[in-house]
């Protein structure tokens, strides 16, 4: 398809990188710019973890209803919830999976982390030849706790190819069982922050979305990343990664993130096949 967004992107005053990648559920490329671009993966790197863990659930070695026990130690400042709670809360293992994504949580994400290891991860990853995305160390750390990566400098990363690739792969059911498979896409589906690939997507009288969209957003100072599977009529799967934003706040009206947005809709809504008449803006 031909559409240069990044164009359309300066013409609105955007002045970052994107990298995007979409596909349809098959694996086949419709749209992409700067697909291997190396990008911080912020919450994105989260998408992976969620698999992981049901991958080690399925396999019988991670019992999901099994309770964990929220030490003070072990939160840590950012997205979520967890450290606004008290020491002592018990949750299941996928308790904290649906804090990871839902509401981003970055103290679930370090005991989810801390339970299937580093390494771990990072070996599955490289199995998988998703070479563009790496876990460095754990999130929202204070200096003093930092790895020696970390303290060099290293950040989680990934690329929009790599994450394009988790997610047709995880909605094709070449990673999991049907069950579990569902089980990450409707934890996905239920992610709260929608401010970029959910954000143009037709709405009914009541609010509720035409069409569903499993997704997973990122974002730090500059940067706003959101990768998952839309529902269209034709469905898609999209990455869409970025970063040198210059709006700081992580706010819905950020307007970086509202300039990707409406630029991103139209071609998302061209190739899903979203009719003018069920409210797409074409």
């Amino acid at each position: 398809m031909t559409f240069d967004l990044q164009a359309e992107l300066r013409a609105r005053g955007y002045g970052g990188e994107v990298g995007i990648l979409i596909t349809d559920l098959a694996g086949r490329e419709l749209y992409a710019l700067q697909a291997d671009r190396i990008f911080p993966a912020a919450s994105t790197i989260k998408v992976p973890l969620l698999i992981l863990a049901l991958e080690e659930a399925q396999a019988g070695r991670l019992e999901l209803g099994e309770r964990v026990t929220l030490r003070a130690e072990d939160r840590v400042p950012g997205a979520g919830v967890l450290h606004e709670l008290g020491a002592g809360l018990a949750l299941t293992w996928e308790d904290l999976l649906t804090l990871m994504i839902v509401v981003s949580d970055n103290t679930a994400t370090n005991l989810v982390m801390g339970r299937l290891g580093i390494e771990r991860v990072n070996t599955w990853l490289e199995e998988r030849k998703l070479v563009g995305t790496r876990l460095v160390g754990l999130l929202q750390l204070p200096p003093e706790q930092q790895n020696a990566a970390q303290r060099r400098g290293e950040r989680n990363h990934t690329t929009p190819r790599d994450q394009a690739a988790l997610l047709g792969a995880l909605t094709r059911g070449e990673l999991l069982d049907p069950a579990h498979t569902e089980r990450a896409l409707a934890i996905l589906t239920r992610q709260q922050f929608r401010d970029l690939l959910g954000r143009h997507v037709p709405r009914d009288a009541d609010g509720a979305l035409l069409y569903r969209v499993a997704s997973k957003s990122g974002e730090l100072r500059g940067l706003h990343h959101d990768v998952g599977v839309l529902f269209t009529p034709r469905p898609l799967v999209a990455a869409v990664l970025s970063e040198g934003g210059l709006d700081p706040r992580e706010h819905p009206d950020n307007r970086d993130t509202s300039v990707l947005a409406a630029v991103l809709w139209p071609l998302l809504a061209t190739l899903g096949q979203v009719l003018p008449s069920r409210g797409g803006d074409i």
